[in-house]
């Protein structure tokens, strides 16, 4: 990230951003994270080993992709996933048209995704490795999709807005068509609608939503 990259990203630390939502302070939130992101961790290491060992036999590199993002008031930690991509996928993103609008990266034909990957991908199994994030308390199970250095570096004033609840593995845009939704604005719209229904039962909504969601393959890829 260059310097003015940097400048823009530090741009967070203006108190106009930083306004936490009221979902950031809620208990039962944290408890549903906390016994959430426990389940699932105990179903991850009962699929990680025949997982671990599709994706080195069908691609030479590492097990986890491993990425920083930013989170809650534009705070920076290290996201997991499942690999589901070549291992040199970054050098070759310039290859790749995207198909989006704005700030974010979408190809459903993307050549960098591997076989198993995109299978991890449809059913959404290369999250797992999230519930780590969760328990940490650096995501949330509900909230937004957190972004990279190199979106937020061109985030606008209400863009930030997003940033006001923490991450999260699900959330409006999961629900709402995943993938097929390609205009960052439309994401952006989603994500603080989120904040304006928010409440601990809607959490639990938006969770049953997604689970049945990952037995379809709709807007995945």
């Amino acid at each position: 990230m260059d310097m003015q990259s940097a400048a823009n990203v530090e741009a967070i630390a203006d108190p106009i951003f930083a306004t936490p939502h009221a979902s950031v302070f809620s208990v039962s939130k944290r408890l549903l994270d906390i016994v959430g992101s426990l389940v699932g961790l105990i179903c991850l290491a009962t699929i990680f080993i025949p997982i671990a060992i599709a994706i080195k036999l069908d691609s030479p590199g590492a097990i986890f992709y491993s990425q920083e993002r930013y989170g809650l008031l534009g705070k920076p930690f290290r996201i997991y996933k499942f690999r589901s991509m070549v291992e040199n996928a970054e050098q070759l993103k310039s290859q790749v048209s995207n198909e989006a609008k704005g700030l974010i990266f979408k190809n459903s034909n993307d050549p960098r995704i591997t076989r198993v990957g995109r299978f991890l991908r449809k059913t959404s199994l290369d999250e797992f490795p999230q519930f780590w994030n969760v328990l940490k308390g650096e995501m949330s199970l509900v909230g937004t999709r957190p972004p990279t250095a190199d979106e937020i570096a061109y985030y606008r004033e209400h863009h930030w807005q997003r940033l006001s609840v923490k991450p999260g593995i699900t959330g409006e845009w999961q629900v709402s068509g995943r993938s097929l939704i390609k205009d960052f604005e439309d994401v952006v719209q989603l994500d603080l609608l989120y904040q304006t229904r928010w409440h601990p039962l809607y959490d639990l909504a938006l969770i049953f939503k997604t689970i049945t969601i990952m037995f379809t393959d709709r807007g995945a890829f």
